[in-house]
């Protein structure tokens, strides 16, 4: 490549000495004629092949034996690799990126010979993005997770153990301390989950026996004696006292949700929604992302196809993974591996199918949220409003956050749906709400605080949804081999990634 008779980045592909090279890279601009975009000079041995570029030339060298078309294809493909790695065709952005230049000339010719490659080809070899590397890289992380299930596997197994010793009133096996025998039978696996479990805390232990003398030392946790007391002479009497132990772990089991049954076929649809308003009306942007993402851990049914059930009258847009068939997908709504004789990944979460709906519609907001502060006197009185518009979505544990001045106290609340919290330290105020459906679909807040309209700005809301926004499911499985049903599971997820009253 030359700029004003100099060269400033050269590539040779076969056997020459360097004297030999910088007498014909230095004969070229002697040479060098004009008029054409696509030319050539020879002299008695070689054949100079160039292409003006701007105030660059690119020139191709060969022997007067080779085949001039191929050779000015070539030259077309070299010329059109070197936008793909400089914005400008100027020296100091050449030669900033001549390595990569380099690299993709080399993917071009050699050995002296052209590749059959495209544009396309060169960027991925370029790039080195390698298959198998991907591959290792799922198949390690696999290991990894199922290393970590069996470390707390193993970690529940030790602390199970060690609470029956105590039951039974003996030494538990050596878990820890030093020089416990115990220890040295433990595999490394152990001693590592032993250590990243949390200890269980101490259970309520029925009061000792107190010594018969007087003591004036001071005694720790003297008044939860004195209760336990109290509640022992009530159930003496014939009362029935629900112990409070009891009573927290009733609360506790109605809110942990017990885990996701997950079959061999195992479905995860996820959406995100990314959503802008302006505080006088009016949808800036909106923006929806699903994925619907496989795992499959029984290999019996690596074979399948998916019927994807679309309900959307939003106008979203669908794209499959690449190995997925498109022709079966627009034609049957099945989603199946263009090679049907392959399996997907086992025990690999696997992305099939994608969908992005983007608009400024606002009749499509599923949740909007009125903000109208108002000045009086002293102050700002604050009414804000939020109606459900996707009466088909259940929100749960939705939280609007309004941000309030600082250093004039607490908000006065007035008419309120639900709870609200305020941090002092972080200056905002949020609106709590369990659920939003169809049942409850509108609700006001009202507070009156010091400070000016703006201070109130951005409101920004966080919520979860069991049912995804765009209707996108999947209603059957089945074997591609003989189409029988096969038993699946499904997870839905409708969450925000930003959501924000400007």
């Amino acid at each position: 490549m030359f700029l004003a008779g100099k060269a400033i980045v050269s590539r040779q592909f076969v056997e020459m000495t360097r004297t030999r090279i910088e007498g014909l890279l230095a004969a070229f601009p002697k040479l060098m004629g004009t008029g054409k975009q696509h030319t050539f000079v020879e002299t008695d041995s070689v054949r100079y092949v160039y292409q003006p570029l701007e105030k660059l030339y690119m020139v191709l060298v060969t022997t007067k034996n080779s085949n001039i078309l191929e050779d000015l294809e070539t030259l077309r493909l070299f010329s059109r690799v070197i936008p793909e790695y400089c914005r400008v065709l100027e020296e100091g952005e050449i030669s900033e990126h001549c390595f990569d230049l380099i690299f993709a000339f080399d993917e071009i010719v050699a050995l002296g010979y052209r590749e059959n490659v495209n544009l396309a080809q060169i960027r991925t070899f370029t790039e080195m993005d390698s298959h198998e590397e991907k591959v290792f890289r799922a198949v390690r992380e696999t290991q990894e997770r199922e290393a970590n299930a069996e470390m707390k596997r193993k970690a529940k197994e030790l602390q199970q153990a060690r609470r029956d010793a105590e039951r039974a009133g003996r030494k538990a096996p050596g878990f820890g301390g030093f020089g416990s025998s115990g220890m040295s039978n433990l595999s490394p696996a152990a001693i590592i989950a032993e250590s990243m479990v949390e200890p269980e805390k101490p259970k309520m232990a029925s009061a000792p026996v107190r010594p018969s003398g007087p003591s004036k030392a001071l005694k720790l946790g003297a008044k939860g004696k004195e209760v336990d007391n109290f509640v022992d002479k009530l159930m003496s009497e014939g009362e029935n006292v629900i112990p409070s132990a009891g009573k927290k772990q009733s609360d506790v089991s109605k809110v942990l949700q017990p885990p996701v049954n997950t079959e061999g076929v195992h479905l995860k649809i996820e959406e995100k929604i990314s959503l802008t308003c302006g505080r006088d009306g009016g949808l800036q942007n909106m923006e929806v992302l699903g994925i619907i993402t496989l795992r499959v851990t029984d290999e019996t049914n690596g074979r399948i196809r998916l019927h994807v059930n679309n309900n959307d009258k939003k106008g979203v847009q669908l794209q499959t993974h690449p190995n997925v068939d498109k022709k079966l997908f627009t034609a049957d709504s099945l989603i199946g591996l263009k090679n049907p004789d392959k399996a997907f990944p086992l025990n690999n979460d696997v992305g099939i199918l994608k969908w992005r709906l983007q608009t400024t519609e606002e009749s499509l907001i599923p949740l909007t949220i009125n903000c109208w502060p108002s000045e009086n006197g002293s102050g700002c009185d604050v009414n804000i409003e939020y109606e459900l518009q996707e009466e088909s979505l259940e929100l749960n544990d939705v939280i609007i956050t309004i941000p309030v001045p600082s250093g004039v106290g607490a908000p006065v609340i007035g008419d309120l749906d639900g709870e609200y919290r305020h941090d002092s330290r972080k200056n905002i105020l949020e609106w709590c709400l369990p659920v939003i459906d169809e049942n409850n679909k509108t609700g006001s807040l009202e507070f009156s605080i010091a400070g000016k309209p703006n201070d109130f700005f951005p409101v920004s809301v966080s919520f979860v949804s069991r049912r995804n926004y765009s209707d996108i499911q999947v209603d059957s499985v089945t074997h591609v081999e003989g189409g029988s049903l096969v038993k699946f599971s499904t997870e839905t997820l409708f969450v925000v990634d930003k959501y924000e009253i400007l």
